[in-house]
Parts: C-alpha cells; sequence; structure tokens
C-alpha cells in the first residue's frame, strides 16, 4: 500500500489540513463531554487534553498502519459516551480519585487496542456486513439522544447528572437555574453551525463558531468555572510518567479488572464504526479498503493513545469525508491531520483555555442531531415489522439501558426473526411444488427473445437469491459489474423471493447510481414480499416508475421494442 502520491501530495496536505481544522472543535468537545460526569476542577482542562491527544494520536499511527487510504481517525460520539461511562463510574468507585479515572481510561485505551490487533489478526473485519440495519440505526440514534442529553445541561451552564433517566428527571427544576450568558453562546454557536454554510462551505462552520463565540465571551465576562481552563503544554507523556498523577495507593489489579470489559465494548464499537466509514471512503474514491489491516492500525493507534492519557476512537465519517472532498487520497493526509493539531497541542493551551463548555455543548449537540438516522425512524410504518421492533428495541436499551447489551440483544433478536422469517419463506416454497404464482417466464435460456439490436444497448442482471442484511455485499457486487455503455438493464427478480430493510436501501442505492450514470432500469417479476416491501419504501414508483416493471420477460422485451 502506497503511503503517499507524488502526483497528489497537494490534495493531501490540504486535505489533511482541512481535516484538522475540523477535527479541533471536535477533538476538544468531544475530550470535555467523557469527562462531563465528574466534579473534579481539572475535569475539562484534562478533557479537552485527551480529546486533543486522542485525535494526534490515533490520526497519525491509524493513518500509517491503517487499510483504508484517506480515513481520518479520531474521537467519535459513541466511543466517547463509552469512555465517559467508564469515567463516571470509576470516579465513583474509587471514591473521587482523579488519578484513579484517568488511569482507567487509559487502561481501557489500552486493552481498546490489543483487542482491535486480535480482531485484525484473526480477520474478523468481513464479518461487520453481518450487523442488520435496523440494529445499527437503533444504536446510532441512541448514541446520538445521549450525547444531545448530556450536552444539555452545559449549554444551560450546569453540571450534567450522570444516568440518562436523572438527566430527564432533574431537567424541568434546574431549567430555573441556566446560566443565560452560556445558553446563549451556545444557542449561538448552534446558529452558526447551521446558518453559516449557506454563506459559504470553504470554511468548516464548526471551527467558525468555535472562534467566534469564544471572542464574543470575552465581552461577556463569563465565570472561568464555565471555560476550559488551562491545559497542559508540551509534548504528551505516558500515564505513568505524568507528574500530576499519584500512582501511590492505586489498585492495579482492580483498575485492571475493570477496564477490560468498557475496553472490549470500545474495541467492538470503534471497529464497526471504523469500517463503516472504511466503506464511505471507497464509494467516494473509487477504492478498496483491507479491513483487517485497518483494524490493526486502528488498534495499534488506540493502543498509543491510551498509553498516552488521550480517548479512544475510531474513524470518523464527517472527517473523512472533508479530507476526501478536499483532496486527500493517501495515507499522507491522515499525517499532516496529526501534525496539525500536535502542532496545536503544542502551541495553543493558553489560548484554547477561554473557549467556554457551553460552545462545545453546542458544537456537541449538533453532531448528537447529525448521528441520529432519522431516515430509519419515517420509515418505521413501511419497513417490515420485525425490522422495526428491533430498531425501536435496540434504540431504547441504547439510551436507558447499556450500548453492548443493546447492540448484542438487537444482534439476538433481528437473527431469531430473520430465522423464523426465512424458515417460513422456504415451508411456502416446498408446500407449492411448481410455484405457479411465480413462474410466468421460460427458464432464463428464454432470453433468446432479445434481438441483437437489443442486446447491444441492454444489460441484463440475473439476481439468484435473497436480499437482506447479509447478502447485500454481493449484491453490491454483482450490481457494480453492470459495464459502461448501455443504456438499460433489466433486473429479473424471478429469485429474489425475499427482501428486508437493509436489502430494500441497497437496491434503492444501486438503482439510483445507475440512474445517475443515465441507465433505465427496468424489473421483471418481482415476487410478492419484495414487492410489498419496495411499494412501502416508495422504491416503486419514486425510484422504478410501475410502468417499469413486468410480470413477464416477454412483456419487457415487447415494452424494448415499442
Amino acid at each position: 500500500m502506497k503511503y503517499f502520491n507524488t502526483e497528489n501530495l497537494k490534495g493531501d496536505v490540504f486535505g489533511g489540513i482541512t481535516a484538522g481544522i475540523v477535527a479541533l472543535p471536535l477533538a476538544l468537545a468531544f475530550g470535555i463531554q467523557a469527562f462531563g460526569g465528574i466534579d473534579h476542577p481539572a475535569a475539562a482542562s484534562m478533557g479537552a487534553l485527551a480529546g486533543l491527544v486522542g485525535a494526534t494520536m490515533l490520526g497519525f499511527f491509524a493513518s500509517i498502519f491503517g487499510g483504508t487510504h484517506s480515513q481520518i481517525s479520531g474521537p467519535t460520539g459513541p466511543m466517547t459516551v463509552i469512555t465517559a461511562s467508564l469515567v463516571s463510574a470509576t470516579w465513583t468507585a474509587s471514591s473521587g480519585n482523579f488519578s484513579a479515572v484517568i488511569i482507567s481510561m487509559a487502561l481501557a485505551g489500552m486493552f481498546c487496542g490489543l483487542f482491535q490487533v486480535l480482531f485484525g489478526v484473526i480477520r474478523i473485519g468481513k464479518y461487520v456486513r453481518y450487523i442488520p440495519y435496523p440494529v445499527l440505526s437503533g444504536f446510532m440514534s441512541g448514541i446520538g439522544v445521549i450525547i444531545i442529553l448530556q450536552q444539555i445541561y452545559p449549554l444551560m451552564g450546569l453540571k450534567s447528572p450522570v444516568m440518562v433517566v436523572d438527566m430527564l428527571m432533574h431537567l424541568p427544576e434546574q431549567v430555573a437555574n441556566a446560566n443565560l450568558t452560556a445558553l446563549m453562546l451556545g444557542l449561538g454557536t448552534i446558529a452558526l453551525i447551521y446558518l453559516f454554510p449557506l454563506l459559504t462551505r470553504r470554511i468548516p462552520s464548526t471551527l467558525v463558531a468555535l472562534i467566534l463565540m469564544t471572542v464574543v465571551s470575552l465581552f461577556c465576562s463569563i465565570d472561568a468555572a464555565l471555560t476550559i481552563g488551562q491545559i497542559p503544554a508540551g509534548l504528551p507523556q505516558p500515564f505513568f510518567l505524568r507528574e500530576e498523577l499519584n500512582l501511590e495507593g492505586i489498585d492495579w489489579l482492580v483498575l485492571i479488572n475493570a477496564s477490560v470489559v468498557p475496553g472490549l465494548t470500545l474495541a467492538g464499537l470503534g471497529s464497526i464504526d471504523t469500517l463503516l466509514t472504511s466503506i464511505v471512503a471507497d464509494n467516494i474514491t473509487k477504492t478498496k479498503h483491507d479491513s483487517n489491516r485497518e483494524l490493526i492500525g486502528q488498534g495499534i493507534g488506540n493502543a498509543i493513545t491510551g498509553l498516552f492519557c488521550g480517548i479512544g476512537g475510531a474513524g470518523a465519517t464527517m472527517r473523512t469525508v472533508v479530507n476526501v472532498k478536499a483532496g486527500g487520497r493517501t495515507q499522507l493526509s491522515g499525517v499532516v491531520h496529526s501534525l496539525l493539531l500536535l502542532t496545536i497541542l503544542l502551541g495553543l493551551g493558553s489560548v484554547v483555555q477561554y473557549v467556554p463548555l457551553a460552545v462545545l455543548a453546542g458544537i456537541l449537540i449538533t453532531v448528537g442531531w447529525g448521528i441520529i438516522d432519522f431516515r430509519g425512524f419515517r420509515d418505521l410504518r413501511r419497513i417490515p415489522k420485525a425490522d422495526a421492533f428491533v430498531l425501536m428495541v435496540v434504540f431504547l436499551m441504547t439510551v436507558f439501558v447499556d450500548l453492548l447489551t443493546a447492540v448484542g440483544i438487537g444482534m439476538v433478536i433481528a437473527c431469531v426473526l430473520f430465522m423464523k422469517r426465512a424458515g417460513d419463506l422456504a415451508e411456502a416454497q416446498y408446500s407449492s411444488q411448481s410455484l405457479d404464482d411465480f413462474d410466468k417466464e421460460q427458464p432464463w435460456e428464454d432470453e433468446g427473445d432479445l434481438t441483437q439490436e437489443l442486446k447491444q444497448r441492454v444489460y441484463v442482471q440475473r439476481l439468484g437469491g435473497p436480499i437482506f442484511f447479509g447478502s447485500i455485499t454481493g449484491f453490491q457486487r454483482v450490481m457494480h459489474d453492470v459495464p459502461d455503455g448501455v443504456e438499460t438493464v433489466i433486473i429479473r427478480m424471478r429469485r429474489v423471493s425475499f427482501m428486508d430493510q437493509s436489502g430494500a436501501y441497497a437496491m434503492e442505492t444501486a438503482i439510483k447510481d445507475l440512474q445517475a450514470r443515465g441507465i433505465r432500469v427496468l424489473m421483471t417479476i418481482i415476487q410478492p414480499q419484495p414487492d410489498y416491501i419496495m411499494h412501502q419504501m416508495h422504491l416503486i414508483p419514486t425510484v422504478v416508475p410501475e410502468e417499469h416493471t413486468f410480470a413477464t420477460f416477454a412483456d419487457c422485451v415487447a415494452f424494448l421494442k415499442k
């Protein structure tokens, strides 16, 4: 794998700088969120430092050792939520020992890295595609809601409770105690992030909001306790060399035992988040990542990040897209992004101290809003009831119970329901020997009806089985095989007996990609269940008109001859 390309050197440098600028406010915000549940005077400053260290270290080493050319890694919302839970739990268990909190976070990050390296070595990356869309949708939406709830209190200049239930229960009574200056700064930040892109998208709106609202706060005499505070300057040090940490009296066995499960949780979630981002990068750049190498690279990065007391992270979708659109195409862009953050870490600690916590809360609220899968919720009444049930169970358990439990139970329910549906379909087919309702055309050899003239401009795509969360990778592969130069693609649906939400979205994406290439899409013999799903999801007639679907292949050929 090439680490840089001299022909794209300018694009990689500019992409890395742009991604670094976008990453700065997010690194600060995620770091402070991770320490938001503890009551310590240094929580904000140490959190900001941990966020910057995480973005710098992970971004650098994941780029060097990873398997995705243009990926930008750093702290992300889902990973930070898990870290925040660990930090709060350790703070409580250690009776307010701040050193124990830092060490437990460091150990969890190192365990996360070791587990990810193991995942890559045993080649587990390919199994990520078997996670159903409803599980991912419910999980990510739950994460988004948690982030928003956690930041409502800092937005008002208040300390946030740790538990989601407490956040909701105490919110009405705490509104009266809101700091109006902090609230106006936070709301102004949110407004700027959404409105500034209307003027220009060349400058990241989060950075504009961070700088502008921080300058405004200097004229508002905001309480110093509501700002980040001074963060330590200089190169990051391993946790066992940091002078501010008191290692005496630390029960290492207890901390290690308490960090293993969070480390495994971080590794699992970070791997999923990263590989999904890798797919996004592939789709934009038309490249192909090495999933197992990417996991090893992420593992090395997270292990070193933990060693230096940084916030663990993963491949960051928004920063990766920004990098690619700005010209980044190789690992060099990720290295440049990290070097920029390192420069900021070394030289701007005295400036960062004035950033209000309410401004960072406003940034994170927009991040949480962006994570919520509103499309999944809008389609709840259209998708199969089993998919809707899984999505809502995972969503509610993510918000009110536990992230790892939510994903585990969601996977179990999804698998059980899928097996039931697949069994029902198989039983129905076996009980109908000739399949008279579906077998309306001759075997596939009837494509001889196509004239030589039609064959030159028509491509027949034969689908051989169900399209569901476990088969969409193969489906996407065959759909990408459609050659250039054809005018029409006929998708033969006779053997597609089942389609779930993941399959419907994959089908929609594939058809829109073909249409974007100027190719007309026709479909023949759509069986009842896929036909129902595609109508419920408005794939038919919104994406494929009714007049472009046919009961037999002969009808389709007759349509083409008109």
